[in-house]
């Protein structure tokens, strides 16, 4: 397996089309034709393209940045913010959770998603009670997050995680007892989990270290007691499809394949709450 010549500590199975030196995701940027390096882009490539279609962009055609972890760092402080406020006030849980429908211990009302408090499905999606569960969850963020960032984009990453976390939020309120609270942090992080795989076939590198993690996490999710297996189902479903449509999409209908795709899974997933809430009301 060859190594980026720019950061020669990270395996990469894709070439510059022009100098043929081995770059990575976060080096690569789409060309014409296959991908080319930050140096080749930077000394232009004489095509007369347009100065928009000569940007550096990303294997999914996101725009190159300075930062490539910006979005993982805000995810991961929005992480971080709601589990410190849930230390602060324990109760502020019971009102961010995902729950279907029950009635409140503590004010006896009629809570959850089919009573239109849609915004847990949302909310859950960051929630963690436990140190171990934020710990796990945020190594995986940064592990994860960073180069899937590096390599479709911003704005291509986040509607991934998004997508991912509220996939599962759905897949939990559709099969979970409508009174069973639950947290969905997770979901996005096995989206994220499945995107890696999807881009490291596509890059040619080894499977088997992703494989290995994958058949890990899915052993954990089925096998401990008090794990919320539907959100981490659902979110690597998703996320899975997601990238799919990312990275292959071919170049001459990138943004309507992948709009197309995104568009779906959010299409799906808005089908699953909607039969849900009927289910229950």
């Amino acid at each position: 397996m060859d190594h980026c010549y720019r950061h020669p500590g990270r395996e990469t199975g894709i070439r510059c089309t022009r100098c043929e030196r081995p770059v990575c995701p976060e080096c690569m940027i789409s060309a014409s034709v296959g991908f080319q390096c930050p140096d080749c882009v930077r000394e232009g490539t004489g095509t007369g393209h347009a100065p928009a279609a000569s940007r550096p962009r990303t294997i999914a055609g996101g725009a190159v940045t300075a930062d490539p972890r910006l979005i993982t760092k805000i995810l991961l402080a929005i992480n971080v913010a709601m589990f410190l406020a849930v230390l602060s006030r324990e109760t502020l849980v019971n009102d961010l959770d995902l729950i279907g429908l029950a009635v409140s211990r503590t004010t006896l009302q009629v809570v959850g998603v089919a009573d239109g408090e849609w915004y847990r499905l949302v909310t859950s999606m960051f929630l963690h009670q436990e140190f171990w569960h934020i710990g796990f969850n945020m190594l995986g963020l940064w592990w994860l997050g960073g180069p899937l960032e590096a390599a479709l984009g911003r704005a291509r990453y986040l509607v991934l995680y998004l997508l991912s976390g509220l996939a599962g939020s759905a897949l939990t309120y559709l099969i979970a007892a409508p009174n069973q609270p639950s947290l969905g942090a997770s979901g996005a992080i096995f989206g994220l989990l499945g995107a890696t795989a999807v881009l490291m076939r596509r890059m040619n590198y080894d499977m088997r270290p992703v494989l290995v993690l994958l058949a890990l996490n899915l052993l954990f999710t089925f096998t401990w007691s008090g794990i919320a297996w539907e959100a981490h189902l659902g979110g690597l479903i998703a996320g899975t499809l997601v990238a799919i449509a990312l990275v292959h999409a071919p170049r001459e209908r990138r943004a309507l394949v992948q709009y197309g795709a995104c568009g779906l899974v959010l299409l799906v997933t808005v089908g699953l709450v909607v039969a849900r809430t009927v289910m229950l009301t």
